[in-house]
C-alpha cells in the first residue's frame, strides 16, 4: 500500500482512541473529533497505556463537532455511544464526502440502517471490537487486554474497502477477522454484551470478576446467554452452544474489568440500554420468544433509571 488513507475518528473515547492509535502506528494520518476532551488532547495528545506498549499519539488534526473540514477523510470511523436522541447521521454530516467510507465500531443490534438511509452512496463497514479498554481521564486511556476486530460490509459481504482497512489494522498490530455475515457476528457479540453490560449496572458498576464469582452469578450469565441464543436463532443466526463456555472462560482469564456500560453508569453518563439489551428483547417479542431473564434485567434497569432521574 503506497499512500495510506486518511482517517477521522468521531467519538475518540476509549474505543476510538485505541483504534485510532493502531491506525496511526500503521502510518495513517489520524484526526479526531472531540467534545469534552478537546483541550486536554490539544495540549497533551492522547495517552494510552497498553500491554502492546506505549500507544500514545498526537492526532494530525483535533476538531470540535461542527468544525468545517479542510478535506474529507477516506475513512470516517464512528465510535460514539448508540443512545436515544443521538442523531448519528447529523453528527457526521460535516465530514462525509462523496468518497468517504463509513466505519462503525459500536455496540448493539440494528444500528446500521439509519446511517445507510442517510448515506446510501457511501460504503458502510460494520465492526465488532473485542477489547478491554477504558477512558480513565481526559485524553487518557488504559488498554487492559484483547483488541481483535471482526468486520464486514453491511449488510453482508467483504469488499476492497474491508480488505484495505483490515491490512492497516494488522500493520498496526492487532488481529482482524473479516466476515461475510456481519449481522450474525453482532449476535455473537451480544452473547457477552447483553448479559455482562446491563448486570454490571444493576450491580452498581461491578467488574467482570465480581459478576462471575458471586454465588449464582455465572449461572445467571449462562441463563441470559441461552436466551440471547434462542432469539438469535429465531432471527436466522444460530450459534453453537459451546460459545457460552468460551465466553465465560475468556472472561475469567481477563483481568477484573469494568466494562463501558459500568463506567458510563458510575460517571453519570447515559448507558446503551436499548442498543445492547432492549433491541434483543424487542426482537424476541417479534418472534414470540419468552426471555424472562433478559426482560427482568431490562425492566430493572428502567426502574433504576426512573428512580435516579436518568431517563
Amino acid at each position: 500500500m503506497s499512500k495510506k488513507p486518511s482517517m477521522l475518528i468521531v467519538g475518540a473515547g476509549a474505543i476510538g482512541s485505541f483504534y485510532g492509535a493502531i491506525l496511526k502506528k500503521a502510518g495513517c494520518a489520524v484526526s479526531v473529533v472531540l467534545r469534552s476532551d478537546y483541550e486536554a488532547v490539544k495540549e497533551h495528545g492522547i495517552r494510552i497505556e497498553s500491554p502492546l506498549g506505549d500507544l500514545s499519539f498526537a492526532p494530525d488534526r483535533i476538531c470540535r463537532h461542527g468544525d468545517i473540514p479542510d478535506a474529507y477523510p477516506d475513512f470516517l470511523i464512528l465510535c460514539v455511544k448508540v443512545l436515544p436522541g443521538v442523531d448519528r447521521a447529523a453528527m457526521i454530516a460535516p465530514w462525509m464526502g462523496d468518497n468517504t467510507r463509513l466505519v462503525l465500531i459500536e455496540n448493539g443490534l440494528d444500528i446500521e440502517q439509519e446511517l445507510v438511509d442517510a448515506y446510501p452512496e457511501n460504503p458502510l463497514i460494520s465492526c465488532l471490537a473485542f477489547v478491554a479498554v477504558s477512558r480513565v481521564d481526559s485524553g487518557i486511556v488504559e488498554h487492559k487486554a484483547f483488541g481483535k476486530l471482526v468486520f464486514g460490509r453491511y449488510p453482508q459481504g467483504i469488499d476492497e474497502d474491508c480488505q484495505m482497512l483490515a491490512e492497516l489494522f494488522r500493520e498496526g498490530g492487532i488481529n482482524v477477522e473479516l466476515t461475510e455475515h456481519v449481522v450474525g457476528e453482532r449476535w455473537r457479540k451480544c452473547l457477552w454484551n447483553t448479559p455482562f453490560n446491563p448486570l454490571s449496572v444493576i450491580a452498581n458498576g461491578a467488574d467482570t470478576r465480581t459478576l462471575v464469582d458471586t454465588e449464582g452469578g455465572e449461572e445467571l450469565m449462562r441463563a441470559m446467554m441461552r436466551e440471547v441464543m434462542e432469539v438469535a436463532a429465531a432471527d436466522g443466526y444460530p450459534m453453537d452452544e459451546s460459545l457460552i463456555d468460551k465466553n465465560i472462560e475468556s472472561t475469567r482469564k481477563m483481568p477484573a474489568y469494568k466494562n463501558s456500560m459500568a463506567l458510563d453508569y458510575l460517571n453519570g453518563r447515559p448507558i446503551e440500554r436499548d442498543a445492547v439489551l432492549g433491541s434483543v428483547v424487542a426482537i424476541a417479542r417479534r418472534h414470540g420468544i419468552a426471555v424472562p431473564h433478559l426482560n427482568t434485567v431490562l425492566v430493572t434497569l428502567k426502574m433504576r433509571a426512573a428512580l435516579e432521574g436518568r431517563d
